[in-house]
This record gives C-alpha cells, sequence and structure tokens, in this order.
C-alpha cells in the first residue's frame, strides 16, 4: 500500500457537512484511485505553510509517513495574508521544512501550485490574486529539483475554458433559498463545489501521468 498525505490549505481540505456541497479537491482525491493507493488528507481551511506546521500537523504526517509514500504540498491563498509569508523569502524556506521531511522519511514531496481563485477582468480573462507564491513554487522546485504539479496554470486554462460565467459551476455559487445550507445564497470564488473539486482532482491525476509517477499505475481508467 502506498500514501498520499495531503498538505494544504481550504481548497485542498474536506469540507465538514454543514459547509456541503463545499470541497476541496483532497476531499474527492481518493475515488481516483483504485486499491493500491490511500489517501490522507491532512488540509486544512485557513491553513499557510508556516501555521500548518505550528499547529503540528506536518509534524503527525511526518510521524506516519513511509518510505515511497507521497507528500503533496499546495499552499499559498492563505500566504497571502498577515500571519502567513513572503513568496521569496519565508514562503520557500517553510515549503523546505515540507520537503526535507518527507525526504529524511524517505517520501517522495511533490510541490503542487495554488489553484486560481476564479477572477476575471471585463474582457474574460483570467485575472491573477496569488501574487508571486506560484513562481516562488516553482522556482523553488527548480533550485532543489523537486517534482512540480502546476495547478495554477491548469486552474487557469480550465477556468478561461468554462468563461466567467460557465466557471461558477466549479464553485459554491447559490441564489437566496437554493440550497439548505446557505440560505442567503453564496458567491465563492475561492472554494469549490464538489463538481469542481472533482475538476480540479482530475487536474493534479493529470500532473500525476505528465511526470510518470509510478502511482500512475493506480489512476482508475
Amino acid at each position: 500500500m502506498t500514501n498520499i498525505f495531503l498538505a494544504g490549505d481550504s481548497t485542498v481540505a474536506s469540507c465538514p457537512r454543514n459547509e456541503a456541497p463545499m470541497a476541496g479537491w483532497g476531499q474527492e482525491f481518493q475515488s481516483f484511485f483504485s486499491e493500491g493507493i490511500k489517501v490522507h488528507n491532512f488540509a486544512k481551511g485557513g491553513a499557510s505553510t508556516n501555521t500548518f506546521i505550528e499547529i503540528g500537523y506536518l509534524g503527525i504526517i511526518l510521524e506516519f509517513i513511509q518510505p515511497n509514500d507521497y507528500l503533496f504540498i499546495q499552499f499559498g491563498h492563505n500566504d497571502q495574508k498577515s500571519f502567513g509569508t513572503q513568496p521569496f523569502t519565508t514562503y520557500q524556506t517553510y515549503l523546505t521544512e515540507y520537503i526535507n521531511g518527507a525526504l529524511d522519511k524517505g517520501a517522495i514531496p511533490i510541490l503542487i501550485t495554488s489553484v486560481h481563485r476564479r477572477n476575471f477582468d471585463d474582457e474574460g480573462r483570467m485575472v491573477n490574486t496569488l501574487g508571486d507564491y506560484p513562481k516562488s513554487m516553482m522556482q523553488l522546485a527548480e533550485d532543489l529539483d523537486v517534482q512540480l504539479i502546476n495547478l495554477w496554470k491548469k486552474t487557469e486554462k480550465l477556468y478561461q475554458s468554462l468563461g466567467p460565467e460557465g466557471s461558477k459551476q466549479l464553485f459554491t455559487w447559490f441564489s437566496a433559498n437554493e440550497n439548505p445550507n446557505y440560505p442567503d445564497g453564496i458567491q465563492d470564488n475561492t472554494h469549490f463545489c464538489v463538481h469542481g473539486a472533482k475538476e480540479a482532482g482530475k487536474l493534479v491525476i493529470e500532473g500525476i501521468k505528465e511526470l510518470q509517477l509510478p502511482i500512475a499505475q493506480f489512476i482508475k481508467v
């Protein structure tokens, strides 16, 4: 059995029932694999690279991770906040802690750039709201020779293909009284619904195939 541990924020996390159908892509990720792969989703809403470590989640993962297991690492959204990190300094320092922690255990770290927020300009073009964090992660992957799945680029392509209106179907968007969990309605451009979580998960799977990771053999056809 090969384990995949997920470290990330709410765009990866499993959401509680009272927030359904809001979902992170990690919530749906097990469904892409046959027996032989076990997904452990440790992603936590509101977490940045530094706070995930501070609350002890990385420590727990490193306690259980085994040689040839995988650690998928996706942060950026909350690193932008006041309690977070700076792109080319502390962000990279903390990411390196995840990478080295996995390598010390004989496990395989995979960096994953953040998913885009749904943000379009007046011409219907995607606008980056994540600053230099994706670029910083790509630079680190190159510097440390760590494999990377560019989910930032992949989600940009996906949202752009659906357009400003069509891309709403990926997110938690409801009118008032349309969903019992959101009686006042909601227009959330950050958090996926289950359908969006599955679509983002498919892009991660696409990345696994592109990298030709050994776990690709367990992906369901």
